[in-house]
């Protein structure tokens, strides 16, 4: 396994400016998930690492090497693509081998890499079978396979699961997750999907317009997030945003929701604010941290604030229900039996303390 450096990474397509002086730092053995929207140039930044594209500047040092002028045949790294690449002719065990077979890998250390990985992976019943006889999630174990048999110093997925059904998705995640463990190797993982960022990763990297946006572990981007655009980006339900005012009385910071309720801020949070003047802000807050205000519900620094539920989705266990704060529609994540029908009068338990304060002209989330 090795680490990877990027330093000042540029990619251009033409006029369009892909990757935009990323830096970038993987300790080795760690899972770096790439995230982001469509466009943001996740995908770009894994094919330069592999040496599918060349950088129009910047440096990526692999295990303290550079590697920009060298081929990917050279860089010593596996690739797990989006389309599972198979070759359609050839058997599951001919397809992982083929990599070894290129290298001219001795026959008998073919095999057993080829049987380690298959039994890693779960497929030693399948060796002889060719592609067309596996299911989707089989088909992306055999492209699994074949790029861990190569012991290569670096690992990068580019949406492998994209192609497969809800199920199936959560079981290679927990697969791809385990293998990890097992392996100890640098792995680079691209998606679009903040679940998988967020279940797999031991550091997110969110790109946004060719730039990282914020890189960390999964529950600081999730609990601290930098600026709006993290703070929506991650968790499902997503945020609820709300245009507000922040206010200083007699008894502390407040935020005040235009048309609806003023909500305090703990003491704590009221001192962090104490030198900032009063103006427009956006609220951000989570749906877990809006509850039914029983005696469990009222963490220090919870405001009570009576609604009318407008709609419930149950989803089992729990189920979300919007209502208004002033005029913003308000989504809540509820136990199942909090809440049972629209028009129904709750009073629920707003947790001020994890809050998100957002300036509305930069996007910046206030410490």
């Amino acid at each position: 396994m090795a680490d990877l450096r990027i330093s000042g990474l540029h990619k251009y397509y033409g006029s369009v400016h892909a990757v935009r002086g990323v830096d970038l730092e993987i300790p080795a053995g760690e899972f770096a998930v790439l995230v982001g929207q469509s466009g943001c140039g996740k995908s770009t930044l894994l094919r330069t690492i592999a040496g599918l594209e060349d950088a129009d500047a910047g440096t990526i040092e692999i295990g303290g090497h550079v590697v920009n002028d060298q081929p990917p045949r050279n860089r010593d790294i596996a690739m797990v693509f989006q389309n599972y690449a198979l070759y359609p002719y050839m058997t599951v065990y001919d397809n992982i081998a083929f990599g070894l077979r290129a290298r001219k890998t001795p026959a008998a250390e073919i095999d057993a890499k080829v049987k380690e990985a298959a039994r890693t992976l779960a497929i030693a019943h399948l060796l002889e079978r060719l592609p067309r006889q596996l299911s989707g999630g089989q088909l992306q174990r055999v492209a699994i396979g074949r790029a861990i048999v190569r012991n290569a110093r670096l690992y990068l997925f580019d949406e492998p699961l994209s192609n497969l059904d809800a199920q199936l998705r959560d079981e290679m995640r927990g697969e791809i997750k385990r293998l990890h463990q097992e392996l100890g190797k640098t792995m680079i993982y691209v998606t679009h999907d903040q679940i998988e960022a967020m279940t797999m990763a031991d550091r997110i990297v969110l790109l946004r317009d060719g730039r990282i946006e914020q890189q960390g572990a999964p529950l600081e981007l999730y609990e601290r997030p930098a600026t709006r655009y993290v703070a929506g980006f991650l968790g499902s339900p997503p945020m609820n945003f709300i245009d507000a005012e922040l206010a200083f009385a007699d008894s502390g910071a407040q935020v005040r929701v235009p048309g609806g309720p003023v909500l305090g801020l703990p003491a704590a949070r009221a001192q962090r604010l104490a030198g900032r003047r009063p103006g427009p802000v956006v609220l951000g807050l989570r749906p877990e941290h809006i509850a039914r205000a029983d005696a469990s519900a009222l963490r220090p620094g919870a405001v009570r604030h009576v609604a009318t539920i407008e709609l419930v989705l149950p989803t089992g266990a729990r189920s979300y229900a919007t209502f208004r704060l002033g005029a913003a529609a308000v989504v809540a994540e509820l136990h199942a039996h909090d809440v049972s029908h629209p028009g129904e009068q709750v009073e629920l338990a707003i947790d001020m303390d994890r809050a998100v304060l957002i300036d509305p002209d930069t996007e910046q989330v206030i410490p």
